[in-house]
């Protein structure tokens, strides 16, 4: 009952009176060591877990921000791809409107590891209408002719082989010339130039049309270097070409009547939508003069060959 009364005493005289604030104060003093002994296991046990847990979240989030590092860097190097991709095919489309002739646009598959041929194989085949000695250009120059053809792909053997030639012309001044493979597609060499003949560094290069397998006015190359000695009959010349032959990989077909088949190509319908069709008749007759054009043709290769 005394220590009762006592308390209510103390209590009463502490919300009265501000006497007792002191001792309240030095009690505090002496028993804040007492409180945080009693509240270090809490906080031990708090401060323990925040490391575990946000230790095993940082690895956690650093593996999802790999993740999709690695996703988003693949998404940017297939952007980078496709944009390339775009600018070369705006770059096809755009010689493509340059010309006169009806063209189908091919895609490079694969290259033909002899180190001894320049040949490659592309998409295209008999079923999409590509013949023999169809001339192949890409977005820069032209690169060669169809020397097999499959029924969905075909070979090409470009403009640097050992065994290719094609007639050409300077841009300039109209000098005709020969203009040979190397196996080295990084040049082409003029064969029978004269001495004294009027061809410069610098000169562009352009199909002349009288092989009649090439159309006239295509670029082939262009003049890298003319080296003239006089206890020789002819200059040795030297050709960059034009096109990018070991880096383009979207190509077109030409279809011409300088190609061979004119307008006569029974494998692939290139009319234009709402033109009608011809008769039998007239694609009887077409057909046949188209094979008597590809056997003169044929034969003028067998000849040159042979020369």
């Amino acid at each position: 009952m005394v220590f009762s009364v006592l308390s209510i005493a103390l209590m009463v005289v502490d919300a009265r009176f501000a006497t007792l604030q002191p001792l309240r104060s030095h009690l505090s003093l002496l028993l804040t060591p007492v409180y945080y002994m009693a509240d270090l296991p809490v906080r031990g046990w708090d401060t323990g877990y925040q490391l575990v847990s946000s230790r095993l979240d940082l690895l956690a989030e650093n593996e999802r921000l790999r993740a999709e590092a690695l996703l988003i860097q693949r998404k940017l190097q297939k952007l980078a791809t496709l944009t390339e991709q775009n600018v070369r095919l705006r770059e096809l489309l755009n010689s493509s409107s340059l010309v006169d002739e009806r063209v189908l646009v091919a895609e490079l598959v694969g290259v033909d590891p002899n180190p001894f041929t320049q040949r490659i194989l592309i998409n295209r085949g008999e079923s999409d209408g590509v013949f023999l000695g169809q001339p192949v250009l890409d977005a820069a120059g032209l690169m060669g002719q169809v020397v097999e053809v499959m029924p969905y792909t075909a070979r090409v053997l470009l403009i640097t082989d050992t065994t290719h030639s094609l007639p050409v012309q300077v841009n300039r001044n109209g000098l005709r010339a020969i203009a040979s493979g190397t196996g080295n597609n990084e040049w082409l060499e003029l064969r029978f130039i004269g001495d004294t003949a009027d061809i410069r560094v610098g000169d562009i290069l352009v199909s002349s049309g009288l092989g009649q397998r090439f159309p006239a006015g295509y670029p082939v190359g262009r003049v890298i270097s003319v080296n003239q000695d006089p206890a020789q009959p002819f200059a040795d010349v030297r050709v960059a070409p034009t096109a990018q032959l070991n880096r383009s990989r979207y190509m077109l077909l030409v279809f011409s009547a300088e190609s061979g088949y004119g307008e006569v190509l029974p494998a692939l319908d290139l009319q234009e939508p709402g033109v009608e069709q011809p008769d039998t008749g007239a694609s009887a007759e077409g057909a046949a003069g188209a094979s008597e054009i590809d056997e003169v043709t044929s034969a003028e290769g067998e000849s040159r060959d042979a020369q």
